[in-house]
């Protein structure tokens, strides 16, 4: 079995086993949650808490509302939407994250002053974060452009997404050999050509990784962005739209939730894909 081939089966085991463990904890946990000295270290397993898994998929046919869309079509056109703030706050923070690192290998005392900041970037919780992009937007436009309310989440998207880019390709581009290192001024190479000739070669391994973690990361930046600032069409906005019937029908709160997770399995999948078909180009060089 090749490569894909065992990906795709660990995806499928994957799916598997989360349903066997959901399913099985149902099956066996207590209605009210499992409780450890007076406190609910394990949710209830009620059909008000947890649906049966059947019951949620079922949910994804009828109609959002009485004589509407299928749910399985409004949570897609939710998805959707939000991809447009989640590629373009990946493309942007994946260059800025790429510009940082060549800046930080480039400069060694740039990375010394800058390295601890963008770290502790991170550390900002989004919730508090959010509504602030989204005040400053507001005063904004694009020449006669108004700022958009999906502008404000591209942006959370792209905060979270130029992390991961910047630490992996900052690690990758000081991954080279000190041998590979001095046969490129042995040769006469400038900074320029080194850097195009071997380190960004050389950082191929740690740059898709980086992709990956910073395609989830904007993922999850433009949900938690339309959840906070309230935009509307998004997947985020609609996980809370659902949540309010979560008394009622809880089994369309996780049609939403899964849903998000779709899309940022999708993303993540389209990293892999690309890195699928680099590898191989070069296999082929």
């Amino acid at each position: 079995m090749n490569r894909r081939g065992r990906l795709v089966l660990g995806a499928l085991g994957a799916v598997v086993v989360g349903v066997l463990l959901w399913e099985g904890y149902k099956a066996v946990g207590d209605p009210d949650g499992t409780m450890l000295f007076g406190t609910r270290i394990l949710p209830r397993t009620d059909d008000g808490a947890m649906p049966h898994v059947w019951t949620i998929l079922s949910r994804f046919g009828d109609p959002e509302l009485s004589g509407g869309d299928p749910i399985w079509l409004v949570v897609l056109q939710a998805c959707l939407f939000t991809l447009r703030s989640v590629a373009l706050g990946f493309v942007a923070g994946g260059l800025i994250g790429l510009l940082l690192a060549v800046l930080m290998q480039r400069l060694r005392i740039v990375e010394r002053g800058l390295l601890p900041y963008v770290i502790l970037s991170q550390t900002v919780p989004l919730i508090a974060l959010a509504p602030v992009i989204a005040g400053w937007g507001g005063r904004l436009s694009i020449g006669a452009y108004p700022w958009q309310p999906w502008m404000s989440v591209t942006v959370i998207a792209m905060y979270l997404a130029f992390f991961p880019v910047a630490v992996g390709m900052l690690r990758g581009l000081q991954s080279p050999a000190p041998i590979a290192e001095e046969l490129m001024r042995s040769y006469a190479a400038g900074w320029w050509q080194t850097l195009v000739k071997l380190r960004l070669p050389a950082s191929t391994p740690y740059l898709f990784p980086a992709l990956r973690l910073a395609a989830a990361a904007a993922v999850v930046g433009a949900v938690v962005g339309e959840i906070s600032t309230g935009t509307r069409g998004g997947v985020g906005r609609l996980v809370i739209e659902y949540s309010r019937e979560a008394t009622t029908d809880p089994a369309k709160v996780f049609t939403a939730m899964i849903g998000a997770a779709a899309l940022g399995l999708a993303v993540a999948a389209l990293i892999g894909f690309s890195e699928f078909l680099l590898r191989r180009r070069r296999v082929r060089a």
